[in-house]
């Protein structure tokens, strides 16, 4: 058996299973699969093969059941077995590894139970819970395997262990309050270092806490000033923290709370879920998401989770444990000095985290997951590819938002998030993951898949293997390629890529792109006008900058430019030095490299709105803009498009026009909406050229723009009513963190067959 199948209580479910029905036989875990060894009545067989398909663990994902005869059939009457484990011979394909779990309603029973031997300890768990890829050190997953090998089990747990009738049989970090592991704090331990955290935290401290897949930051949410010294000692002055509580109830007192969002607040891997903030809310939304509109809310991932929820009856702002731009702190003596500065206690344990693993990020969007960070509790499980790689491969993803992908034959094993790949620091957290995964599910890449840009770290680690070895993609090419191959499309297809910036492959900067592709080639069909970035990654900080490289030099299409009295409000808002600087470089073309870029549109009209003209986090005035049209709704602004050297494009300069000079009196939440409408009606205005040009109707949606709700759900409901099928990541992120997985498939598809 393939799949999931290893630490999620596959042998003793298969055990229980085979034993009712009366067969003889072993099960065991082999090289990172599982073998079964069954003889009996052929009924009872054929229930046993049709059991594994519908009856699995919760945990567990079953890829595939090959049966066949064995030479030596078990004697009758000896009964069904666990066996040990076995290395066995390496196979095709990727070793699965089961992501952690959040503690089960089972061992939440438990914990908060006083008459059960594992009341209040902190490390409860169980077959169907508890950590997984997080402390995995090799395969077959046995407890020896893992970063509780070195935590020996009492007369009790053994015995629990070793009961395949048992809850914990072979429940590999097995824990309780006799065999550990334990809460320290300093010179304390146990349930008194758990108390000292708890007085901290209740008095308006900030605590280091040692997670799952490492270090958090914790404090009150409903404390502004503790936040903000939160935010200014983290230097994190404006992007939104997640706050976790109890239950749905609690929930439901911070936020609107819709049906599919509870779902995916209570599923087995407790994700950040981003949801409408509640007026008059205890946590202070200027303090814990300002400007945003949303909040991030997850519910306990582990036991410890639960008991500091429980005893302190409030909110918790939990976020990671580092300095904003580094890397999750996971080791003990890394943890206490980076954070030094920021945390006044810390709260640890003596059980190591072997692998990084932050919090997934997601939202909902009609009705559906999009995941926006896949981390724990979701990678690294597999992900289908439409064409099997005949080499083993990475794809070593972008720089922003970084992930990398493992892939064979058929998987592919998108990593977990490890934030922005900007330096040695990063790098270095990049090259850890990409070692332990490459171990852990077998895959030896000799492929390198990797982006255009050359300065990208990612690009410059690929360079690593040699010539014959890599596979350049196109930035845009790869977002398409991610949504398209999650719903296994064939291709070929069309592909609406909006972001920030990625390089095209004429060297220029792209962003605004529709593309006709599959898996092996693309050919762009329409595009966004280009404008100048005044001081390159300068104007991607700065939207206010942004814009004026919009008013004084975007792409000559036609329509004619805001009169200056029309722009003077906005241009006003500079001093006249720099505002002469700014011009001047426009102008001349100096250090204003040029963009299609829909994120930065999207920047520029938030600047001219007044809503953003200074970022601190990727995405922030976008989000800004997105806030502040709230769920107004507005007709389109003017717009046009033009044909230009064969391709179809949107020419903005009305829209920003409309955007400096509204009639009447200057109503942002209209002019933010209307905005958000004429960009999904140029969307589909470009898809409709495209189509009518012999194009398919089958479109997908890639780039960190679609992590706007709004502009999905507009553009997919406009493709839609023009009898258009609309793609949008769900497992896979729409935006960089999504790159290497779209890198991986179309690496595949490259790569020579029968090989």
């Amino acid at each position: 058996m393939r799949g999931t199948v290893q630490g999620v209580g596959f042998r003793p479910f298969v055990h229980r299973t085979a034993t009712r029905l009366g067969l003889d036989g072993t099960v065991r875990n082999v090289n990172g699969h599982v073998v079964i060894v069954a003889a009996g009545a052929p009924l009872s067989l054929y229930r046993l093969v049709t059991a594994l398909h519908t009856q699995a663990p919760p945990s567990a994902t079953v890829g595939s059941v090959e049966v066949g005869r064995t030479p030596d059939d078990p004697p009758p009457g000896t009964g069904f077995t666990i066996g040990p484990s076995a290395a066995g011979p390496r196979q095709s394909g990727v070793r699965e590894i089961p992501p952690d779990a959040a503690t089960c309603d089972a061992c939440i029973k438990e914990l908060f139970d006083p008459g059960n031997r594992r009341f209040r300890h902190p490390f409860i768990n169980c077959t169907d819970c508890g950590p997984r890829a997080t402390v995995i050190e090799s395969l077959p997953y046995d407890r020896a395997g893992t970063t509780m090998g070195s935590h020996g089990l009492c007369t009790a747990c053994t015995r629990e262990y070793d009961d395949p009738s048992d809850r914990r049989h072979h429940a590999e970090p097995l824990a309780c309050p006799h065999c550990g592991p334990r809460l320290i704090w300093y010179s304390l331990r146990d349930e008194s270092a758990l108390q000292a955290a708890e007085g901290l935290l209740s008095v308006g401290g900030i605590l280091a806490l040692k997670g799952i897949g490492g270090y958090q930051l914790v404090c009150d949410a409903a404390r502004p000033g503790t936040v903000d010294e939160l935010r200014r000692r983290k230097h994190r002055p404006h992007k939104p923290l997640a706050v976790m509580v109890p239950d749905l109830a609690a929930a439901r007192r911070l936020a609107h709370v819709s049906r599919a969002a509870a779902r995916e607040l209570t599923a087995p891997d407790r994700p950040v879920v981003l949801l409408p903030a509640r007026a008059g809310s205890p946590v202070p939304a200027t303090a814990v998401h300002p400007d945003t509109g949303h909040i991030g809310i997850f519910l306990p991932t582990t036991g410890l989770h639960h008991l500091l929820l429980r005893d302190l009856t409030r909110p918790l702002v939990v976020t990671s444990g580092n300095v904003s731009g580094e890397p999750l702190a996971i080791d003990d003596v890394d943890a206490h000095e980076r954070l030094a500065g920021i945390a006044d206690g810390f709260l640890t344990h003596d059980r190591g985290i072997r692998s990084r693993y932050d919090d997934s990020v997601v939202q909902v969007v009609g009705g559906t997951r999009m995941t926006l960070r896949r981390a724990r509790g979701l990678a690294p499980a597999p992900l289908p590819l439409p064409h099997p790689a005949t080499t083993p491969l990475i794809a070593v993803g972008a720089q922003s938002k970084h992930t990398f992908t493992l892939a064979d034959d058929r998987q592919a094993v998108l990593g977990p998030h490890t934030g922005d790949l900007h330096d040695a620091d990063a790098l270095e957290a990049f090259e850890r993951a990409y070692a332990d995964l490459t171990r852990l599910t077998g895959v030896t890449p000799r492929t390198v898949a990797h982006d255009l840009h050359p300065r990208y770290l990612s690009t410059q680690w690929a360079m690593r293997f040699p010539a014959q070895y890599r596979m350049p993609v196109q930035h845009h090419h790869a977002h398409i390629a991610a949504c398209a191959a999650e719903h296994r499309l064939s291709g070929p297809f069309l592909g609406v890529a909006y972001d920030g910036l990625g390089l095209g492959d004429d060297g220029t900067l792209w962003g605004g792109e529709v593309l006709l592709a599959d898996y092996t080639h693309f050919r762009r069909v329409g595009r966004f006008a280009t404008a100048p970035l005044p001081g390159g990654e300068s104007a991607v900080r700065h939207p206010d900058r942004m814009a004026l490289g919009y008013l004084y030099g975007a792409e000559p299409l036609g329509a004619p430019m805001p009169p200056p009295e029309a722009i003077a409000p906005f241009t006003d808002r500079f001093d006249a030095r720099t505002h002469a600087t700014l011009r001047t470089m426009v102008r001349r073309g100096v250090s204003s490299p040029r963009a299609s870029s829909a994120g930065r549109l999207f920047d520029a009209a938030a600047a001219l709105l007044g809503v953003c003209d200074e970022v601190s986090y990727e995405g922030q005035a976008a989000v800004t803009l997105e806030a502040a049209a709230g769920r107004r709704s507005a007709p389109a602004l003017p717009w046009r498009l033009v044909r230009v050297d064969g391709l179809w494009v949107y020419d903005p300069m009305p829209t920003l026009t409309a955007l400096c000079a509204p009639a009447g009196p200057r109503d942002t939440a209209r002019l933010a909406a209307a905005f958000h409408t004429t960009v999904a009606e140029v969307t589909a205005a470009l898809v409709e050229k495209a189509v009518e040009a012999g194009a398919p109707r089958t479109v997908c949606l890639g780039g960190g723009c679609f992590a706007n709700r709004r502009l999905v759900t507009d553009v997919r409901r406009l493709l839609q009513a023009r009898d258009v099928e609309v793609y949008v990541g769900g497992a896979v992120p729409p935006g960089d963190g999504g790159i290497s997985y779209g890198q991986a498939a179309i690496a595949a598809a490259l790569l020579p067959k029968g090989t």
